[in-house]
């Protein structure tokens, strides 16, 4: 079920700064107390493959995000001190040292099985009687974009391999914030300086005359 359009749940996690800082961080709150946007991404596991290489691009885009009135927060199941290792890791070692924004350890999965992201499903084992759990129980890629109200604007979710493409969240906040701003509506494949459009069949029909 989606949640677009929704309030993000009101749940507090653990979570770790880069200083090894242990935190409490409500994402709802952080987005209406610093009336900022928020792009909260989960990834499956610290000291993995394609993880680190998606946490160094979010790094890299901080500045493009905070420039946006963005926090970035990321996210997994791991506790904060195997994210405190990692965050001690060099870079050329599989690490993410260099990392600055907070990492949730959602260890008792309270917030990522709301949100309905995580890789498990419970089933009927009939020589246990029982339900068993199947699965890697971590998080699939997800990544949801909130608003300064606490509403999500955007969700999405890649399988394990699939890493994402930080340039887009970029774009959909600049979408957004144009939609904020303007009250105009962003056509597909818009990016900040192209022409938008009103809600309305003359200007798409005057749109798509024009393109």
């Amino acid at each position: 079920m989606s949640l677009v359009g929704k309030k993000f749940p009101n749940i507090t996690v653990d979570a770790i700064s880069f200083m090894g800082d242990n935190l409490k961080i409500n994402v709802l709150d952080e987005a209406v107390k610093n009336e900022k946007k928020v792009i909260l991404f989960w990834y499956p596991k610290d000291f993995t493959f394609v993880c680190p290489t998606e946490l160094h691009a979010f790094q890299a885009a901080l500045q493009d995000f905070e420039n946006r009135n963005t926090m970035v927060i990321g996210a997994s199941c791991d506790t904060n001190e195997v994210h405190f290792a990692w965050l001690n890791t060099p870079k050329d070692n599989g690490g993410i040292e260099g990392v600055t924004y907070p990492i949730l350890a959602d260890t008792t999965r309270n917030l990522s099985t709301t949100l309905g992201i995580l890789d498990s499903e419970w089933v009927y084992d009939e020589a246990l009687n029982d339900e068993i759990l199947e699965g890697s129980n971590v998080t699939y890629r997800a990544t949801y974009l909130i608003d300064e109200t606490g509403k999500i604007f955007h969700e999405s979710v890649n399988d394990m391999p699939l890493g994402r493409n930080v340039n887009e969240f970029l774009r959909l906040i600049d979408a957004y914030t144009h939609v904020q701003i303007k009250g105009e509506v962003c056509p597909a494949n818009w990016e900040e300086g192209k022409e938008a459009m009103t809600a309305d069949r003359n200007s798409t029909a005057s749109y798509l005359a024009s393109h």
